[in-house]
């Protein structure tokens, strides 16, 4: 998975923090959020501590997970991974540090997959700079999750996005397959994937370039 979309998701539609699972009898979804990025292309500046809202982005998105109703969150930095904790207020999240954050995001989901909790039903991925993507569209995915969708991207008018719930059935193939940029997209591009309209919740374009910041009235 890359960019603001969900890359290779096919199939049909469907409508649509710490503690013990909120969305169904035996379910645990925690968020899995992707905060490694460099921001080369912003000059530099690492994703995860930019400005948004008077706080920076990782603290945005834990807040849109937990709001969402997800079970705890682990969250991977890579760029200044250190600077990333000094100054973000990330509660009971677990932090993981991806040394190889460089050889793109595949590394990290998979870093994250390796810290999440063995009672995991599904995990939530979020990444760090689609700051519109609201808890709503959270909420939305695991609905879909409660009535037995283990394999699920947003959709906003009919566009695959982010956020992705991917089912832990799904893990040991991730596992062999997610490589440098392309995240998931093997498979999301090999299996049936559930659409979950989330229009008018937000919308889920990701920070690239200085005019997405400005657009996004981040400095």
């Amino acid at each position: 998975m890359t960019g603001g979309a969900a890359d290779g998701a096919t199939g049909g539609t469907t409508g649509g923090a710490a503690g013990g699972a909120r969305g169904g009898a035996g379910l645990r979804v925690p968020a899995l959020v992707l905060a490694a990025g460099g921001g080369s292309r912003l000059g530099g500046r690492p994703k995860a501590l930019l400005p948004y809202r008077g706080r920076p982005l990782l603290e945005h998105a834990l807040a849109v997970a937990a709001d969402g109703g997800c079970d705890g969150a682990v969250a991977v930095l890579g760029a200044a991974a250190a600077e990333v904790r000094a100054r973000a207020a990330t509660g009971e999240c677990r932090l993981v540090d991806n040394p190889d954050w460089r050889t793109g995001l595949a590394s990290s989901l998979l870093a994250g997959l390796a810290a999440l909790p063995p009672e995991t039903t599904a995990v939530l991925v979020l990444l760090v700079d689609t700051p519109g993507v609201t808890a709503e569209a959270v909420r939305r995915l695991r609905t879909a999750h409660a009535a037995r969708t283990d394999l699920a991207a947003c959709a906003y008018a009919g566009r695959r996005a982010h956020p992705v719930l991917i089912g832990a059935a799904h893990f040991p193939f991730l596992r062999t397959t997610a490589t440098g940029d392309a995240g998931a997209r093997a498979l999301l591009a090999s299996r049936p994937v559930a659409l979950v309209d989330c229009t008018g919740t937000g919308t889920p374009d990701d920070l690239d370039t200085p005019a997405d910041l400005a657009r996004w009235g981040i400095g």
